[in-house]
């Protein structure tokens, strides 16, 4: 399809129920010994996203990113403190997008934290899901070796449901739309755990949207700021255990 996702915003999936378990809480601000060598030991820590316009944060503002937004959480909550996250992500692009993105540019690991979210465009575009998941692969091959070659390292977001958006709605093909992101996430999940990284679910939590208009970005396509700290939320403690 010409348009990238919607007059150049890429829309966004859903995947299934994560099997994470959160990490318990480290304290915060004591003056133990412990707590003041864990807080010396994770400063300066490096995180690459990389994705479509989710991970941008298309038609929100950077500091409403949720790559930004798990960053300053972690560091003002537990003192994990990363440097600001590197984003290679583009409104639009498809994996085969993301793929020749670092391909001719190559980000430089190692990355204490990657994060990947990608394969709206695919879903949108009609792109077939032979394909999705042959390029998948490809990347969280890169996103491992990237992360130090630790897949413990790498997160996997499912692809939220844009369904619920005033754009979706007004396709006609809600209910296709569903069936397909859901379809697209089946992939998803299933290689995330065939590369042994973690998988986390925020498709449930983008469905919610259909009762929250709080939770859509001013564009009527896109997620708002408050939607992504939802999912900085949900991501902070997977983050966390990757650098404990």
């Amino acid at each position: 399809m010409a348009i990238s996702l919607f007059w150049g915003v890429s829309p966004h999936l859903a995947c299934q129920k994560s099997s994470l378990v959160p990490v318990d809480a480290a304290p915060v601000g004591g003056s133990s010994p412990d707590s003041t060598a864990r807080a010396a030991d994770t400063t300066g820590l490096r995180m690459l996203a990389l994705g479509d316009s989710y991970t941008i944060g298309q038609s929100v503002s950077e500091d409403y990113r949720y790559p930004e937004q798990v960053v300053a959480k972690l560091c003002a909550g537990d003192h994990i403190c990363f440097e600001k996250p590197q984003i290679i992500a583009t409104t639009g692009w498809t994996t085969g997008n993301l793929i020749d993105a670092i391909t001719s540019a190559p980000p430089s690991g190692p990355y204490q934290a990657v994060t990947l979210l990608i394969g709206v465009n695919n879903q949108f575009q009609g792109r077939s899901q032979e394909e999705y998941a042959t390029q998948l692969s490809t990347l969280l091959k890169r996103s491992i070796a990237l992360a130090g070659n630790q897949p413990a390292h790498v997160l996997v977001l499912s692809i939220p449901d844009y369904s619920v958006t005033p754009f979706g709605q007004s396709t006609g093909n809600a209910a296709a739309i569903v069936r397909s992101v859901d379809s697209f996430n089946t992939i998803c999940h299933q290689l995330a755990i065939n590369y042994k990284v973690n998988w986390l679910d925020v498709t449930t939590e983008s469905r919610k949207a259909a009762a929250d208009p709080t939770l859509i970005a001013a564009d009527g396509l896109h997620f708002s700021g408050k939607e992504y700290e939802i999912w900085a939320r949900l991501i902070e403690p997977v983050i966390k255990g990757m650098v404990r």
